[in-house]
């Protein structure tokens, strides 16, 4: 079954509704959320979307995360709680980032998820 763009648009905004928080992962977090970052400062942030359109589900804010010392990031995961939670999905950052013996701060931007 194929879904129309005003049933993917639906699918999408559900998904946006419930995914309130976006973490930060050294190694694909798989269908589990495997690999968050832990340590120093780290914590989820809060994450917003725009209303789904055309079958794209596009972020309306950036936040930044504090990552601790020695980590390299590579991926982003979706949950439903700041802790704990359900882990509803993720992707590969643009490009991995890595923090050397000060740590650091990085800003996730451009999160966009697509039905096609």
């Amino acid at each position: 079954m194929a879904l129309s763009p005003a049933g993917k648009n639906i699918a999408l905004d559900a998904l946006g509704a419930a995914a309130d928080f976006v973490s930060l992962h050294t190694a694909d977090p798989g269908t589990t959320g495997a690999n968050e970052v832990t340590g120093g400062s780290y914590a989820r942030q809060t994450k917003t979307w725009n209303a789904a359109s055309g079958g794209n589900l596009d972020d309306s804010n950036a936040p930044s995360f504090n990552i601790p010392a020695s980590t390299t990031i590579s991926h982003f995961g979706l949950w439903t709680e700041a802790t704990g939670g359900t882990f509803l999905g993720g992707g590969a950052l643009s490009a991995s980032e890595s923090y050397g013996a000060a740590g650091g701060t990085y800003q996730l931007t451009d999160v966009d998820i697509s039905l096609t």
